[in-house]
């Protein structure tokens, strides 16, 4: 298949062939050169097409279709096709499988009714803290846990396998196992607190604690992942770099924060973009942790609204339009890592 492409390749290329040059004479010209030739010296609009692609992506560009052509339709059709649909609908007032979507009068009817709906208000705030807070957090815990193994402390790989591991759940059985530690009778985080006087919480029935519960939780999963990241950034940074912080006399906490964690500016935006994206994904965690598809509304963000309107209002083209905002915010956390990552040519 790949000689196939190469044959095809040289066949609409100017300057395949067996050296016949296309001739306007009427003289004999090979098959290459008829079915490019245009008029005068115009090589034809396929041979064109040809050399400019391969000036562009460079020769093997077409060559090579055969490998990527096929993913890249499917993926243009049940991904971002599957987005433009969804955007249509949320511009119908399609309410389920009882009747077809009306595409004969779009409007923003849904949008208007989601700012004027304060329980969608209510879920994007949560979105907005549950992504803010989350991502700081975790970014935190797992700048002081990577300085921490990299100052070269006995059973490193020890320890960086145990603070990886949460990694490796799934949300669904993480949030099983927060759902055992955060009950109101006899759960581990009441038994802490206890000892202290204070006490018991009722951690995911308090509205005015169980979202600080979830990301919390969602905290312990993820600091792992931020550790290793920052870890490969702190084996990079060159040993002179602490050498000179210390014959200037600086201190070690010093040294960490004018001299290392500036040098980590990589790292920390590329851990950042990649936690807020789970946070957005996080619906299936609240679905296991809070139950059903009626969080108390301390804990209901986006993804939680989108699908109760779904499935539980029948609410589709709502729902839709929920998505589409959901879709946006991811657009607005990947794109500007793409620009930046695209500046520093690592794309």
């Amino acid at each position: 298949m790949l000689d196939f492409y190469r044959r095809l390749h040289r066949a609409i290329s100017p300057t395949s062939g067996d050296g016949d040059e296309p001739r306007t004479d009427g003289g004999v010209v090979s098959d290459g050169a008829a079915a490019n030739a245009g008029s005068g010296d115009d090589p034809g609009p396929i041979a064109r097409l040809s050399a400019a692609v391969d000036d562009r992506f460079g020769s093997d560009f077409a060559e090579s279709s055969i490998f990527w052509l096929p993913p890249f339709l499917l993926m243009g059709l049940f991904v971002y096709g599957a987005v433009i649909w969804n955007l249509l609908i949320s511009l119908t007032d399609y309410q389920g499988f009882a009747n077809a979507p009306d595409y004969s009068d779009l409007d923003f009817e849904m949008y208007t009714r989601a700012l004027a709906d304060s329980g969608f208000i209510d879920a994007a705030v949560n979105t907005l803290i549950l992504l803010i807070a989350f991502t700081a957090g975790t970014l935190a815990v797992g700048l002081v846990l990577a300085i921490l193994i990299d100052r070269g402390i006995r059973f490193e790989n020890t320890f960086r396998t145990i603070y990886l591991l949460p990694m490796s759940l799934s949300f669904v059985v993480t949030a099983q196992f927060w759902l055992w530690i955060y009950n109101y009778n006899n759960g581990i985080a009441n038994s802490v607190i206890g000892v202290f006087g204070l006490g018991p919480v009722s951690w995911l029935g308090n509205q005015a604690v169980v979202l600080y519960a979830v990301i919390f939780a969602l905290m312990w999963q993820f600091s792992g992942y931020a550790m290793v990241v920052y870890l490969a950034g702190l084996r990079a940074i060159p040993d002179e770099h602490y050498e000179a912080a210390k014959v200037d006399g600086a201190s070690t906490l010093k040294m960490y924060w004018r001299v290392i964690i500036p040098q980590l500016k990589g790292a920390t935006i590329s851990a950042a973009v990649v936690l807020m994206v789970f946070g957005m994904k996080a619906f299936d965690f609240l679905y296991s942790l809070v139950g059903g598809y009626r969080p108390p509304n301390g804990a209901d963000i986006l993804a939680t609204k989108m699908v109760r309107e779904a499935y539980s209002n029948s609410q589709w083209a709502y729902g839709a339009a929920i998505a589409i905002v959901l879709f946006g915010m991811a657009l607005a956390v990947i794109g500007p890592y793409l620009v930046y990552e695209y500046r520093r040519n690592n794309l």
